[in-house]
């Protein structure tokens, strides 16, 4: 069976071109359907259901963003991969906190896309190098003197430190493995660590204590 896509772009030339791509380079891919905006994307796939859509971030009426978290919310099966120019690590972490499966840019290559597509629609996160260090960068602006502060109160070594900054800036386990460059199972790992040495039995409840350090 055909992976089926769905695309949402504003640009019809460069949506019909991704279309293309897809459906030329790849015979297990089905372009579906084509969307000019978010509400244009949720009409279609109400009628016409898709595996993976790729998402451009910058439309009018409903954003990527938003668009994004509706699909996730009504069609929790489809896997959505944000496919745009914009690198802002704003998009990028607005985009992953609400349901993306992953964060392509439009220079990227016939095939690393066709394969990005058929990663997403087996579960995988697809997050390039370059966004992975938009993440790491925008961790590491937040972090001011509170690394320090953490470090000292609970004893954490030189990760669990970075980690303990992420975890309070909200990045979800999924972004900070990719930041750090971990697989998911070392993050967790990690994670659950951390919870121990500083007596948190969850996340709300770690975040709860390091806001309590800070204070």
């Amino acid at each position: 069976m055909k992976i089926r896509v769905m695309i949402a772009d504003d640009q019809p030339i460069l949506a019909e071109g991704i279309k293309s791509v897809l459906e030329n380079g790849a015979e297990d891919i089905e372009v579906v359907a084509l969307a000019k905006d978010g509400e244009d994307l949720l009409a279609k796939l109400e009628a016409t259901p898709a595996d993976v859509v790729l998402m451009d971030i910058r439309m009018p009426g409903m954003n990527g963003v938003v668009a994004t978290k509706e699909v996730r919310a009504r069609h929790p099966g489809t896997k959505v991969v944000v496919l745009t120019t914009f690198d802002d690590s704003e998009y990028i972490l607005n985009a992953i906190n609400n349901g993306a499966s992953g964060y392509l840019l439009k220079d990227i290559g016939s095939a690393e896309l066709i394969g990005a597509v058929r990663n997403a629609h087996a579960g995988d996160t697809i997050l390039p190098s370059k966004i992975a260090k938009r993440i790491a960068d925008a961790a590491m602006l937040v972090a001011g003197n509170r690394e320090l502060r953490f470090k000292r109160a609970f004893s954490l070594s030189d990760r669990e430190t970075q980690i303990a900054v992420m975890l309070f800036e909200g990045f979800t386990n999924r972004q900070i493995a990719s930041a750090l460059k971990l697989s998911d199972g070392t993050a967790r790992n990690y994670i659950s660590s951390l919870y121990e040495k500083i007596g948190a039995a969850n996340r709300v409840d770690a975040i709860a204590k390091l806001r309590d350090c800070l204070s």
